[in-house]
């Protein structure tokens, strides 16, 4: 069942990255396996992490948009998908992330958070719930990737994109808090 959620504040600017270590989508499955930590975004400007899923029309609608982020972006800023969404949910789970992956043509990381221990800790709720880190991994934005607040909405502005070249250009990135909104996160019950 699709519940419309918007982001909402846990991580406040400034705050540092809650670490990670999760198992990829181009990665085998093995005990003690390969999986992405923060340590594989060492050396980058900065870091885009988009907590996402596989079903969510509004994921659907801005993978474009998260693409295009990453292929201009992508060699100053690290960029990752998080699927925190209960793995047993319809069309979740590691093989569906694999098949959306291939299916969107997604070249970032894309990882499996199936216990959700990472949403919970940066506070994550919906989908897609992009969180902006600076190059010291702390917390310089919170919020949506553009104005496109439901599918097939006229975009006119990219917000991320405007905070990203801010980052990169060394400006200022103001406080305002500019929610994500989305398929709320599928929890374990």
């Amino acid at each position: 069942m699709m519940v419309l959620t918007k982001s909402a504040q846990k991580l406040k600017r400034g705050d540092q990255v809650p670490n990670f270590k999760l198992q990829g989508i181009d990665l085998p499955a093995q005990a003690g396996g390969n999986t992405y930590s923060l340590a594989d975004f060492a050396g980058k400007e900065g870091l885009l992490i988009i907590f996402m899923c596989n079903h969510c029309p509004y994921v659907k609608a801005k993978i474009e948009a998260i693409i295009e982020l990453y292929k201009k972006y992508g060699d100053n800023i690290g960029v990752i998908g998080i699927n925190s969404n209960d793995p047993a949910y319809p069309g979740e789970g590691m093989e569906n992330m694999k098949a959306f992956a291939k299916e969107r043509s997604i070249e970032f990381p894309y990882v499996l958070d199936d216990t959700q221990e990472v949403a919970r800790a940066y506070g994550a709720t919906c989908t897609p719930d992009p969180f902006l880190f600076d190059k010291e991994h702390k917390l310089v934005f919170h919020g949506r990737i553009n104005d496109e607040m439901e599918p097939g909405d006229p975009v006119s502005e990219h917000t991320m994109a405007d905070v990203i070249e801010k980052l990169l250009g060394g400006e200022e990135i103001g406080d305002e808090f500019k929610p994500s909104m989305g398929c709320s996160i599928k929890w374990i019950a």
